[in-house]
């Protein structure tokens, strides 16, 4: 009896011994800290949003039901681990959700991004500025990104000057096609695009990490109306980020399609089909309306992208550069 009970105890120490060793070498992998650059995608959905005010159609109808948490307004993220730095591109209506996950993803404690880059004054990518405001969180000098019509635009209207005599937001001036370091890892070149410019110019941006490059065009016309070959734009960098507003025409029957001149994904499809399988691996499309089918993993449209050697942008997907 004795000895059974020792033994018992023994085998109650080892069990014990084995699970504390355990939980402590998944602690140390847990907490062992990240390296380098990350980007990784906080929004993949066109200004307004999914589901669309007022849309009466099928793919909006259930998610005014039942919301789908992964439908963020387009927008990118860069974690820089090295430097405990993070940098949004663009302000989306989502703004509020997309910083609390890349705080998240990040683990700094800071609330508010190093750095905020605009691309143009259209609602789904500045108006998240809003939130910045002392009807919101009331920041304090957070750092803006923006190039000089933009600038000039938030500037002069209100409310987005009240940000600025607040002393909400600092802008930094961008200037076309200059390349300017954000700190030892990280590079940013903004290049004007066209687009509908009523109140501001249009800009892509290259981020250069300190092994690979990116390319963000979340809106542009028709690829032939840009002064730039795409497809040599796509060649110098490792992942592209582009419109993909709309799949075709057909989605968009409601509407005269001349108001609405961005690159179809089937255009954008024929275009870069003559490309190796290397060049068109890169390419991610992004910024898709609510009516767009690629926003559904299952759908047919998006399997044929994937068939053609394409891939479409997915909330929290990540990339090292």
């Amino acid at each position: 009896m004795c000895n059974c009970k020792i033994i018992q105890n023994l085998f109650t120490v080892l069990v014990l011994s084995i699970f504390f060793v355990a939980c402590n070498n998944v602690k140390d992998k847990e907490e062992k800290p990240k390296k380098g650059i990350e980007l990784i995608v906080l929004g993949n959905v066109q200004d307004a949003g999914s589901p669309h005010i007022a849309c009466k159609k099928e793919c909006c109808k259930n998610l005014f039901l039942h919301p789908d948490p992964n439908r963020k307004v387009v927008s990118l993220g860069i974690i820089d681990y090295d430097n405990n730095q993070t940098f949004l591109f663009e302000a989306t209506p989502d703004i509020a959700a997309q910083l609390k996950a890349l705080k998240k993803q990040s683990n700094s404690e800071n609330e508010i991004a190093d750095g905020i880059f605009l691309t143009h004054a259209h609602i789904g990518h500045y108006t998240g500025l809003m939130y910045l405001g002392k009807e919101a969180t009331n920041a304090k000098m957070a750092k803006v990104y923006a190039m000089p019509k933009m600038e000039s635009f938030l500037k002069t209207n209100g409310p987005w000057n009240q940000l600025i005599t607040n002393n909400n937001i600092q802008i930094s001036l961008l200037k076309q096609d200059s390349t300017f370091s954000l700190n030892s890892n990280l590079k940013v070149t903004p290049f004007v695009v066209p687009h509908r410019d009523e109140y501001s110019e249009t800009v892509g941006y290259k981020i250069q990490g300190p092994n690979k490059a990116i390319l963000f065009i979340p809106d542009i016309d028709k690829w032939s109306k840009w002064n730039k070959a795409v497809q040599e734009e796509i060649e110098k960098v490792d992942y592209a980020f582009i419109d993909g507003t709309f799949y075709d025409g057909q989605e968009i029957n409601n509407r005269d399609i001349s108001e609405i001149p961005h690159p179809f994904v089937i255009e954008s499809m024929e275009l870069f089909s003559g490309l190796p399988e290397k060049e068109k691996s890169k390419i991610h499309f992004i910024h898709f309306n609510h009516t767009n089918p690629l926003l559904s993993e299952e759908s047919l449209q998006s399997k044929e992208v994937k068939k053609n050697g394409f891939h479409v942008a997915r909330y929290l997907d990540k990339y090292s550069l």
